[in-house]
């Protein structure tokens, strides 16, 4: 069993990551880290935990401490759940001190020898790791994109060999991408926000790297542009987006390429049966019926039109955040980085 530990355990995040990492065939939850305010408490005490299954048995009496490197000494994986501004420094001294890190958070996601992994598309970035280490770190710091960006990069993975030079997207992002206490209840009932900081930035540039070529030494972009135009909508869970590419195959063609795609990888935990669901009736995908397809971590794709124009969802704080980071997590282990 690999021994691993979660930065931010008490979060929105940081819930996933344990209710995901308890009883996990890979992986020992060991170590759990939180505020000041909730270290030396029983993870069971520290949490406010809303998620809706029960919290597992097996992590509630584990104590929690304060995020330090020396709380992680005998952890090999630690899975960062930290909002960004902290997790910049922590997670590299994780690394140089022989931790392998698997990030939700943005702070290195766009770092030249970070790779920025949605397994299913981009394994072979992996290989990043070996640039890491030539520079003398004895871990690493692998990353999973942003919440949006991973649903609609799973989407493209069946029909990325079609030729297209620009994509628009529209995304109807849930309120827990915010965090428990992102938004104001009187600012989101009976409305939609049509602004999230910064995440239209991180769809336009993350999603170039993901698709992009690694040659040995660095990413080459993806070429094409991507134009995203992001909006906070009602819902708990499930990120929705509206997206337009300009293929130039016909509706059958691409759905054919939808419905035949195999994913290339097999036999990681986490991994759903469908990585891609294509759905053929005219009202679905939709968050409250599809969201939780492959425990969480299918996306879902429908409304195939001629354009090209589809819809695709699936569930941001699995798919888009930590189960993003397991997978990572399994791969890492599967290919021997460890």
């Amino acid at each position: 069993m690999v021994s691993v530990g979660v930065l931010g355990a008490t979060g929105a995040v940081g819930q996933r990551f344990v209710q995901l990492l308890a009883d996990h065939p890979y992986f020992d939850l060991t170590v759990l880290t939180a505020s000041e305010r909730s270290a030396g408490k029983k993870y069971r005490d520290a949490v406010n935990w809303r998620l809706d299954l029960p919290l597992p048995e097996s992590v509630g009496d584990i104590t929690v401490t304060d995020t330090r490197i020396e709380s992680l000494k005998n952890v090999d994986i630690v899975f960062s759940a930290l909002p960004a501004d902290l997790a910049t420094k922590i997670e590299i001294d994780c690394a140089k001190a022989g931790v392998g890190v698997c990030s939700n958070a943005s702070s290195h996601r766009m770092s030249p020898d970070v790779p920025l992994v949605v397994p299913e598309i981009n394994a072979d970035h992996l290989r990043m790791i070996e640039l890491q280490r030539d520079s003398g770190t004895d871990g690493f710091i692998v990353t999973n994109p942003n919440c949006s960006t991973i649903m609609l990069t799973v989407s493209l993975a069946p029909i990325r060999n079609f030729h297209f030079t620009d994509l628009r997207v529209a995304t109807m992002q849930a309120i827990s991408g915010a965090g428990f206490e992102g938004i104001p209840g009187m600012s989101i009932f009976d409305n939609v926000i049509p602004y999230i900081g910064g995440e239209e930035e991180k769809m336009e540039r993350e999603t170039l790297k993901i698709m992009g070529t690694f040659d040995g030494s660095e990413v080459i972009n993806a070429p094409f542009t991507v134009s995203a135009s992001c909006n906070r909508v009602p819902v708990i869970d499930g990120h929705s987006m509206a997206i337009w590419i300009d293929i130039k195959e016909s509706v059958e063609e691409v759905a054919k390429a939808f419905r035949n795609w195999k994913c290339p990888l097999k036999d990681l935990p986490t991994l759903p049966e469908k990585s891609v669901d294509f759905m053929t009736q005219q009202d679905r995908p939709q968050p409250r019926l599809d969201r939780m397809k492959g425990k969480g971590m299918t996306v879902s794709v429908g409304r195939l039109r001629p354009g090209i124009r589809y819809i695709a969802m699936g569930h941001n704080t699995i798919r888009g955040a930590a189960g993003a980071s397991v997978l990572n997590a399994e791969l890492i282990c599967d290919r021997g980085y460890l």
